[in-house]
């Protein structure tokens, strides 16, 4: 049996008679451009994440780079990051004018560390930019806090976080911006590119609104340069499909995640950490070992696909070279990106993949024989 990192079929399967639909009402209308699905899609996410605005937008960064841009966020200011992220974060800080000051992570959870961030502000600072990395929440109290008391703005990166909750509150409704992507493998994922920006001040949203659409409210009445950062009708109406499903693919997520913990329990790898004050949506599923290339390449011989979520942390990348940084800056980032094993999570996922995948992980791990026996003892249980 093979076993995909992400079934996007799978889920396709299950909701294709919707989606189809969804897909030929926007092609009847020919409204591909701003048509009303965008409209409702933007007020039913709203309502999910729990604000009062939501702007949809053609992409995860183009997300994050209109929300630095209304934060006031340009040249020669800098943004407080961590290095233990995809280089989306970064990149919109960099795409602004601004400079990305990088901030190690929690050795634990691999978010943002608060202890340090302090530490890190200067007269520069204008922002910070938490990432609630593999859908578990960042420290938001205590983030807020820090950046209340220095007068920063708080960008939350929730691209990876779609429906987590911190202390009951949804991921994008604490900071004074939230941003999501709508990557296709994302928890809500699109047939495309697609990203949101969600806030509570109405100000700052009409500001993306502008923006987004080359700086206009009527047709050929432009009110300042603005961008083509739509999102599209169609994409708009496939996520409205796909949001009357999130809360249960969540909740799938997070059932197959308390098997996995009680499946590899006895092994010796670390996993995923969760902060009694969150709920985690678990958007990949990470294991630790510092055995993780030995590992990946015994499941990947019975045909269980893994992934590295990160490689190389962004203060190593070469694009960011010219920042200075050097090996053993960021410890616990660097550690993170030798020692992390993302294994299959997806809702469609069955109890019989389930348990492939951790006899899997425990033949690679474990002795011959103690493997055999754990094998046996985790098939009755």
């Amino acid at each position: 049996m093979k076993i995909p990192l992400v079934d996007l079929r799978a889920q396709y399967l299950s909701i294709q008679a919707e989606i189809d639909d969804a897909i030929h009402q926007v092609l009847a209308k020919t409204n591909f451009i701003q048509g009303e699905e965008v409209v409702l899609f933007e007020r039913e996410f709203a309502a999910f994440c729990g604000v009062r605005e939501a702007i949809g937008v053609s992409s995860g960064t183009e997300a994050l780079r209109l929300a630095l841009l209304i934060c006031g966020v340009g040249e020669g200011d800098e943004v407080i990051t961590t290095p233990f992220t995809f280089i989306a974060t970064a990149e919109a800080v960099s795409q602004v004018g601004a400079t990305p000051v990088f901030v190690d992570v929690d050795h634990l959870t691999c978010n943002l560390d608060p202890e340090q961030v302090e530490r890190a502000i200067t007269e520069k600072t204008k922002a910070i930019l938490p990432v609630h990395l593999y859908g578990t929440m960042a420290d938001m109290d205590r983030i807020s806090d820090i950046a209340r008391q220095h007068g920063l703005k708080v960008i939350e990166d929730a691209a990876q976080a779609h429906g987590a909750l911190y202390k009951g509150k949804p991921a994008g409704s604490i900071g004074d911006v939230g941003c999501f992507s709508f990557y296709p493998a994302k928890n809500l994922g699109a047939y495309g590119d697609g990203g949101m920006v969600v806030t509570n001040n109405s100000q700052l949203a009409e500001q993306v609104r502008l923006l987004r659409d080359h700086g206009r409210r009527e047709k050929y009445e432009h009110l300042l340069l603005g961008f083509n950062s739509r999102l599209d009708t169609l994409q708009a109406a496939i996520l409205r499909v796909k949001l009357n499903r999130l809360a249960e693919w969540n909740a799938r997520r997070r059932a197959i995640a308390a098997r996995y913990r009680d499946l590899l329990g006895g092994l010796d790898i670390g996993l995923p950490v969760d902060d009694e004050s969150g709920e985690p949506v678990y958007y990949m599923f990470v294991v630790r070992t510092d055995r993780r290339d030995r590992l990946a390449e015994a499941l990947q011989a019975q045909g269980i696909a893994t992934g590295i979520h990160y490689p190389i942390p962004l203060h190593l990348q070469p694009a960011y070279s010219h920042l200075g940084h050097k090996i053993g800056d960021f410890p616990e980032s660097e550690r993170a990106a030798q020692d992390v094993l993302s294994i299959p999570m997806y809702p469609e996922l069955s109890e019989e993949q389930i348990r492939i995948v951790a006899e899997a992980l425990a033949s690679a791990l474990l002795p011959p024989q103690r493997a055999d026996l754990e094998a046996v003892t985790t098939a009755h249980r």
